[in-house]
């Protein structure tokens, strides 16, 4: 509990301290945000403010594990596991991709940065690394980073391994990039008002911090009697989830509307692939789906969106993603983020519940 709570404070005072000397740099550089002319009109007010600060969200994140870390370390003698670094990994590569892609915007003064294939090759590369490592390092028949396959909570629910080595390997790699690239973009178009992206995380990281915690609680064969689960550094994990989401809470109290500060591609990115490399290290890839509810709503009304328009030349949506749909109704920015906050809220606490449900299940417990 105490690596928890160091962790926890740690990212949260770096986040507190760091974010306003970025707003302060970014400023003196002149790297403001530049705003999609085809958006919501109201939005051109927001021309010009800084931008990059999930420079900040990822900075905080690795100093409040790496101070657990330490802890555990020297007072423990736990050291850091290869499942957390792999995750912190994830974070890390997509973020620096989302940076590149910041940084070109302000390069270019506009707001096209990276090309579509670009991001694309650099996603590939980085998730297709992230795959490789997971099948390598805490792989046993009691310690697995990564199942081979597909899995709903622990167990697999389609599998790899029947296909042999190369094959399951293939197929592992391809599942990892769709996850990905799916996550990613995912947190990418929530990003779009206010503060919507940075609130929305916190209930989604704080859900596997929960999950985490109780997976540390009940590994198989080792703790507590019960269903089981074959989970790597689950209390890690733990540890790096509610970094994130004290990251996460010190970004948003300068993101709020009137935002100080956007967390750009930098922020969005990072925020995506470490929520997809949560759910593939603790075996829960399917049940994210849920937990991420509101993520996945946004994403889907941008393909529902541009889907029936090349059909019908007819839009579902007055804008996509549908955040921008409800502005263009006349609510107040404000009021469509706190909903919008209440709804992932209700996913996030679905999610636990349906995890613990199966954990019941599992046990045999009536």
């Amino acid at each position: 509990m105490i690596a928890f709570l160091i962790g926890f404070l740690v990212s949260l005072f770096t986040g507190f301290v760091g974010i306003p000397l970025c707003i302060r740099l970014v400023n003196r550089l002149h790297y403001g945000q530049y705003i999609r002319q085809d958006g919501p009109q109201s939005h051109q007010i927001k021309r010009g403010t800084p931008t990059m600060g999930g420079v900040v969200i990822v900075a905080a994140t690795v100093a409040g594990w790496t101070a657990s870390a330490l802890y555990r370390n020297i007072a423990l003698g736990i050291r850091p596991s290869n499942t957390a670094m792999l995750v912190l990994f994830a974070m890390i590569s997509m973020g620096s991709l989302g940076f590149i892609d910041d940084f070109a915007k302000v390069a270019k003064k506009q707001n096209e940065g990276l090309s579509i294939h670009m991001k694309f090759i650099g996603q590939f590369a980085f998730a297709t690394i992230f795959a490789l490592l997971t099948l390598m390092f805490d792989n046993s028949a009691d310690s697995d980073s990564a199942r081979s396959g597909i899995t709903f909570i622990e167990k697999t629910v389609i599998s790899f391994d029947a296909l042999g080595k190369i094959v399951s390997t293939i197929l592992f790699i391809l599942w990892i990039n769709l996850l990905m690239a799916a996550w990613t973009n995912a947190f990418n178009l929530t990003d779009g008002l206010d503060g919507l992206c940075a609130g929305n995380s916190i209930f989604a990281f704080f859900a596997y911090v929960v999950i985490g915690l109780w997976q540390s609680n009940h590994i198989a064969g080792i703790t507590e009697s019960g269903f089981g689960y074959n989970v790597p550094s689950s209390a890690d994990l733990a540890i790096i989830a509610a970094c994130a989401a004290a990251a996460c809470f010190a970004f948003l109290w300068y993101n709020t509307n009137p935002a100080l500060i956007f967390m750009g591609d930098t922020g969005s990115l990072s925020l995506g692939g470490l929520f997809a490399a949560l759910s593939v290290a603790t075996h829960t890839e399917i049940l994210a789906v849920l937990i991420g509810g509101l993520f996945v709503i946004e994403t889907l009304s941008d393909v529902i969106q541009i889907s029936c328009f090349k059909m019908t030349r007819k839009r579902v949506f007055k804008m996509a993603p549908i955040h921008h749909h409800f502005e263009l109704m006349g609510w107040p920015e404000n009021k469509v983020v706190v909903r919008f906050w209440m709804i992932e809220a209700l996913f996030s606490v679905i999610g636990m519940i349906v995890f613990y449900t199966n954990w019941v299940a599992e046990s045999g417990i009536a």
